[in-house]
C-alpha cells in the first residue's frame, strides 16, 4: 500500500492551466521545446502556455465561427496546424519572432474540388474526355469535411521538399503539403470495398515504427463500428499524382543548339569574304616551311554546345581564396556575401517622378548592378544610379505607360515596351532612341505588347502580343547619316512566333539573357503555364490552374555573376497572381513546391524578384510595405517598412546586399543588409 500512495503522489497535478471559455478538444506538446504547451478549444481559439511555469504565453482571436477540434505541431517546418468542425485549416508560425502570425487559411472543400479537377484534366490520351467539373457531384460535393485529426505523413519524395500531414475527416483521409498548401492525395471511406463505415465519428493515423505504412483507426458516426485500416502513402500518391509528360526540362541545356532551331538564325557565322589582291600578294611573299604535327593540341571548346560550357551561369565551386592583387579594388572580382541577412535597413529614398505619376517597373544592369532602369505610368523611362544618387536621364518619347524594362547583357541598351503599342531600344548615352518597333502592322505585332525583353545574350528580342511569343532578330546601328538624318538604319527581322495552347492572350513572359538557355515561360490569360523551348521550336510543357487568377509575372531565379549558385537552383521560378500569392515551381517536376502568403495583394499586381544567391524572394505589397520570403520557408522573415503608397516593384542588386523598391507614387527606396 505504501508503494500505490508513493506512486499517486508522483503522479500529481503539476499544473493547472485555466483560460479557456469552452471544453478544451486538443492539447500538444512543442518539440524544440519541452515547456510550452499548446491547447485547442471549442471556444473557437488556441493558447500557449508555459506549463512549467503555469502562464499564458499568448491567446488567438476567435479564428472562425466553428469549434476548433484537432491540433499539430510539426517540427520541421515549426509551424502549427489548427482544423475545425467546417473542414478549415490555420496554419500559424512558431519561430522566434515571428509571434505566432498566420501563414496560410485554408479551405479544405475548395482544394479537394480542384484536386479532383487536376487528376480529371491529366487522363492519359485516349481515355475519356477530361471534364471540367470534379469528379464528385451531387451528395459528395456536399460531405462536410470535418477535421477529427491530424498526424504527420512520411511521403517519400515528398518529404524532400517539405513536411506533409494525414488530415482525418469524417469522408476520408487527406494528405496536406505544408509546403505547397495543396492537396497531394485523397482516400475516400468508400473506396474500400470491405470497410463497412462510411461516414467516421472520430479517426486517429499513427505512421508504423520503422516504415512508411500509416495505420488508420475509425469509429462508425451512427453505430458502434470500430475499424483498422492500413494505407500505404507512397502508393496512394504514384496512383493520384499527375503524369509526367514530355522530355525532361532543365533552363542549362545539355547538347547543342540543333541547326534546325530558331536560334541557329543568331549563331550563324558570316561567309568569309573573298581574300582581297594585297592579301593574295602577302601571302605569295611568306617561304615555305617544314610543317611540324604536334601530338596534342589544346582545343579551343569552339565545338562544344556554347550553353553548356562557355556561357553557362556560376555554378557551386570551391573558393580558394586567392585574388590577384589587381583585382582588389575591381568590383568585377567581388562575390556577393551569400551569408548575408536579406536588406533590411531603408537608407535612401528618391522621388523621381514630379506628378507622383507611379512606377510600374524597375531593373537592375545585368553586368555590374550599377545603374536602374525605371518604367513610369506618365509615358516615360528613366536611367538613375543604382545608390538613389545624381539625376536620372529621362527617356521620353512613348505616349502611354511603359509597362516593362529590360538590359541588355553588356549594359549598353535598355530595351522599354509600351501601352502606346512600341518598342523601343534606347542608348544609355544619348536620349533618342536608335531602334523603334510598332505594333499593328502585318510584319510586326497585331496587338500591342505585354513583355519584352533581351534574349540569348542580347542576340535576339523576345517578345509576347496576344497569343503569339515572338523571337525578333535585331541590328542596331548608332552611326549618323546627315543627309539621311531621320532615316533608322536600325533594323529588325521576326525570326520565329509560336502560338500559345489554345490561342489564349500571354499576360507574362520570361526567359534567361546571362546565359544561353533554350526554354521560354509564358503565362496566360486562362490561368495556365506554358513552357516553349526554342531549341525544337515547339511548346514543350502546359501547367493548367496555376492560380486562382491569371499570373501577372513570371520571375526565374536567373542568379548572377557575382554569386555562386548550384546547377539544378536556375531550374526554380516564382509566378504571382492578385490575390493568390507568390508560388515557387520547379522545371525538372513542374509542381508548385512552395507557397508564400502573408502579403496583402488582393487589387494591384504587385512585382516579385529573386535575390542573386536565390535564398530568398521579394515582393511588393499594398499595406505600403514589401516582403521577403525565404525560399526555404513559407511565411515572409522581414517586413519593410518606409513606403508611402503601394509598393508596386522590387529588384535586388546583382552585386550586393540591396534591395530597391518602388511605389504608387513614383518614389524609389533602397535597402541594405544591416
Amino acid at each position: 500500500m505504501s508503494a500505490d500512495r508513493k506512486s499517486l503522489k508522483s503522479q500529481s497535478t503539476l499544473a493547472e492551466l485555466d483560460g479557456h471559455h469552452g471544453p478544451v478538444t486538443a492539447a500538444e506538446f512543442c518539440a524544440w521545446q519541452t515547456h510550452i504547451l499548446i491547447s485547442a478549444s471549442e471556444d473557437r481559439s488556441f493558447k500557449v502556455w508555459d506549463h512549467h511555469m503555469g502562464s499564458l504565453i499568448h491567446s488567438s482571436s476567435v479564428l472562425t465561427a466553428s469549434p476548433l477540434l484537432s491540433l499539430l505541431v510539426d517540427p520541421r517546418s515549426q509551424q502549427l496546424v489548427a482544423g475545425c468542425t467546417d473542414g478549415q485549416l490555420w496554419i500559424f508560425s512558431l519561430v522566434e519572432g515571428h509571434h505566432y502570425r498566420c501563414v496560410m487559411h485554408v479551405d479544405l472543400r475548395k482544394k479537394r474540388e480542384s484536386f479532383s479537377t487536376r487528376r480529371a484534366e491529366s487522363k492519359p490520351e485516349g481515355g475519356q474526355p477530361p471534364s471540367t467539373k470534379a469528379p464528385e457531384t451531387g451528395e459528395e460535393t456536399e460531405v462536410a469535411l470535418p477535421v477529427l485529426s491530424l498526424a504527420a505523413c512520411d511521403c517519400g519524395f515528398l518529404s524532400e521538399t517539405g513536411s506533409c500531414l494525414w488530415i482525418g475527416s469524417s469522408a476520408g483521409l487527406l494528405i496536406f503539403n505544408l509546403a505547397s498548401f495543396e492537396l497531394e492525395g485523397v482516400l475516400h471511406y468508400k473506396d474500400f470495398r470491405s470497410l463497412s463505415i462510411q461516414v467516421a465519428g472520430s479517426c486517429a493515423v499513427a505512421s508504423r515504427p520503422g516504415g512508411r505504412e500509416a495505420l488508420c483507426l475509425l469509429t462508425s458516426m451512427f453505430g458502434n463500428e470500430t475499424a483498422l485500416v492500413e494505407v500505404d502513402p507512397a502508393a496512394l500518391l504514384r496512383s493520384q499524382q499527375r503524369p509526367r509528360r514530355g522530355p525532361d526540362l532543365s533552363v542549362l541545356p545539355s547538347s547543342c543548339v540543333s541547326p534546325t532551331s530558331p536560334l541557329y538564325f543568331g549563331l550563324k557565322e558570316k561567309r568569309t569574304k573573298p581574300a582581297t589582291q594585297k592579301q593574295a600578294a602577302a601571302r605569295s611573299i611568306v617561304k615555305d616551311h617544314p610543317l611540324v604535327f604536334h601530338s596534342k593540341i589544346r582545343s579551343s571548346g569552339y565545338t562544344a554546345a556554347p550553353c553548356a560550357t562557355m556561357f553557362s551561369p556560376k555554378t557551386n565551386f570551391k573558393n580558394d581564396g586567392k585574388r590577384a592583387s589587381k583585382c582588389k579594388n575591381n568590383y568585377r572580382c567581388k562575390e556577393y556575401p551569400l551569408e548575408s541577412p536579406p536588406p533590411s535597413r531603408l537608407s535612401k529614398q528618391l522621388p523621381v517622378a514630379r506628378d507622383q505619376a507611379a512606377l510600374l517597373c524597375i531593373q537592375h544592369s545585368a553586368g555590374d548592378g550599377q545603374r536602374l532602369a525605371c518604367g513610369l505610368a506618365n509615358h516615360l523611362s528613366l536611367v538613375c544610379n543604382a545608390d538613389l544618387t545624381g539625376t536620372p536621364a529621362v527617356l521620353s518619347g512613348h505616349d502611354g505607360a511603359v509597362g516593362s524594362v529590360c538590359w541588355s547583357h553588356d549594359g549598353r541598351w535598355v530595351l522599354s515596351a509600351s501601352q502606346d503599342g512600341t518598342l523601343r531600344v534606347w542608348s544609355v548615352r544619348g536620349p533618342e532612341p536608335v531602334l523603334r518597333l510598332v505594333t499593328g502592322g502585318k510584319d510586326t505585332f497585331p496587338k500591342p505588347v505585354q513583355s519584352a525583353q533581351f534574349y540569348y545574350i542580347d542576340a535576339f528580342i523576345l517578345s509576347s502580343s496576344g497569343p503569339e511569343v515572338q523571337l525578333l532578330k535585331h541590328h542596331i546601328d548608332t552611326s549618323k547619316d546627315d543627309l539621311r538624318r531621320y532615316r533608322q538604319k536600325s533594323w529588325f527581322t521576326r525570326v520565329c512566333r509560336l502560338l500559345t495552347t489554345d490561342a489564349v492572350e500571354i499576360t507574362s513572359l520570361s526567359a534567361v539573357n546571362d546565359f544561353h538557355s533554350y526554354l521560354v515561360l509564358a503565362a496566360g490569360r486562362n490561368r495556365t503555364l506554358e513552357i516553349f523551348d526554342l531549341n525544337v521550336g515547339c511548346s514543350a510543357a502546359v501547367i493548367t490552374g496555376a492560380h486562382s487568377r491569371p499570373v501577372h509575372q513570371i520571375c526565374q531565379n536567373k542568379g548572377s555573376s557575382f554569386a555562386t549558385q548550384q546547377s539544378q537552383a536556375y531550374d526554380l521560378f516564382a509566378t504571382t497572381a492578385t490575390g493568390d500569392g507568390i508560388k515557387l515551381w520547379d522545371l525538372r517536376t513542374l509542381r508548385c513546391e512552395r507557397r508564400f502568403e502573408g502579403h496583402p495583394n488582393r487589387g494591384y499586381p504587385c512585382g516579385i524578384a529573386f535575390s542573386p544567391c536565390g535564398r530568398f524572394v521579394a515582393c511588393g505589397a499594398e499595406d505600403r510595405h514589401a516582403y521577403v520570403y525565404e525560399t526555404s520557408s513559407s511565411t515572409f522573415s522581414r517586413r519593410l517598412a518606409g513606403h508611402t503608397n503601394t509598393v508596386t516593384a522590387v529588384a535586388f542588386s546583382p552585386a550586393a546586399a540591396q534591395l530597391v523598391t518602388a511605389t504608387l507614387d513614383g518614389k524609389l527606396q533602397l535597402f541594405q543588409a544591416k
